[in-house]
C-alpha cells in the first residue's frame, strides 16, 4: 500500500510518501507558485528519489492552506488533525502540540490515539510566527538559521513592547541606532514569540508531554524560551516542518487499510 500526504502551507509545500507503514521519501519546496502548481512540483520532487510515479500512489491526502486545489488529491483533511496524527506517530505520549508556522500558530490537545480533543488558532496577526522572524531578520541582516545561534550570545535582556510586525520593525530600527547588539535583539524577539506561544497554550490544557511542530521549531532559541516559560521539556520530531504532510500520509494509509488494499 502506497500513500502520500501533501501539506501546502503559507510559506512552504511539503510531501511525504509512505509504503507499508514506512516513510520512503519526502520533499519540501518554497511556496512561490500557485498551490495547484507547487503541489505537482513538490510531489515530483518526492517521487524523484524513488522508482515510483504518481500513478503508483494509491491514495493522496492534502492539508494546509492550499489543500483544496490539489488536482490529484483523493481527500482533504485539516492541518490541525494532520499535525496531531503526525506527532502521534513519533511520540504516542504527547497530549499537547504547539505548531508555529509561517503565518499562524496552533495549540492542540490530543488523546492517546492522536485524535484532537481541543485546539486554538492564532492567525489574526503575523506576530509570533515564522514570518515575524523573517521580517525582523531582514532588518537585522541575519538569516533564520543564524538567529538560533545568536540567541545564546545575548548578554542583555531586551523586551519588545509589541508583537505587531509594523511597530516591532520600528522598535528594532531604534534599538540598532542605540547600539544594542543584534544577539540581544534576537533573544528579545524569541522571548516575545515564546510569550505569545505560552499564552496560546494556556487557552487549552497544557498537559505533558508537549511537542512542537512547524518551521519555527527548528530555531533552538525559540525552543529554549518556550521550554523556560512552560516549565516542560519539548519533544521535537526529526523534521518539525514535515509533520503535517506525515499526518496526511498516515490518514491516507488508514483509508487504504479500510479498503483492504
Amino acid at each position: 500500500m502506497i500513500s502520500a500526504g501533501i501539506d501546502i502551507g503559507s510559506r512552504t509545500a511539503k510531501a511525504i510518501i509512505i509504503s507499508d507503514g514506512q516513510v520512503v521519501s519526502s520533499a519540501i519546496c518554497d511556496q512561490i507558485l500557485k498551490s495547484r502548481e507547487i503541489a505537482s512540483i513538490v510531489m515530483e520532487k518526492a517521487l524523484r528519489d524513488t522508482t515510483l510515479s504518481l500513478k503508483d500512489i494509491h491514495y493522496v491526502v492534502t492539508t494546509g492552506y492550499g489543500r483544496f486545489v490539489v488536482p490529484f488529491a483523493h481527500e482533504v483533511i485539516s492541518e490541525v488533525s494532520c499535525h496531531a496524527r503526525g506527532i502521534h506517530w513519533y511520540f504516542p505520549t504527547v497530549r499537547t502540540i504547539l505548531d508555529i508556522g509561517g503565518q499562524d500558530s496552533k495549540a492542540i490537545n490530543c488523546n492517546e490515539r492522536g485524535r484532537i480533543t481541543n485546539f486554538m488558532l492564532n492567525d489574526k496577526c503575523a506576530g509570533g510566527t515564522g514570518r515575524f522572524l523573517e521580517i525582523i531578520g531582514e532588518i537585522l541582516g541575519v538569516s533564520l538559521e543564524e538567529m538560533g545561534g545568536l540567541h545564546f550570545k545575548a548578554t542583555e535582556k531586551i523586551s519588545f513592547s509589541t508583537i505587531c510586525v509594523i511597530f516591532a520593525k520600528s522598535e528594532v530600527l531604534n534599538m540598532l541606532k542605540e547600539g544594542i547588539k543584534k544577539s540581544d535583539i534576537v533573544a528579545g524577539l524569541h522571548d516575545s514569540i515564546a510569550t505569545v506561544a505560552h499564552s496560546l497554550l494556556k487557552r487549552i490544557s497544557l498537559i505533558k508531554d508537549l511537542a512542537m511542530t512547524g518551521g519555527v521549531a527548528k530555531n533552538p532559541g525559540v525552543v529554549a524560551k518556550i521550554r523556560e516559560k512552560t516549565g516542560l521539556e519539548l519533544l521535537l520530531p526529526p523534521d518539525p516542518q514535515m509533520i503535517g504532510a506525515l499526518g496526511a500520509a498516515l490518514f491516507a494509509q488508514d483509508k487504504l487499510q479500510l479498503k483492504g488494499r
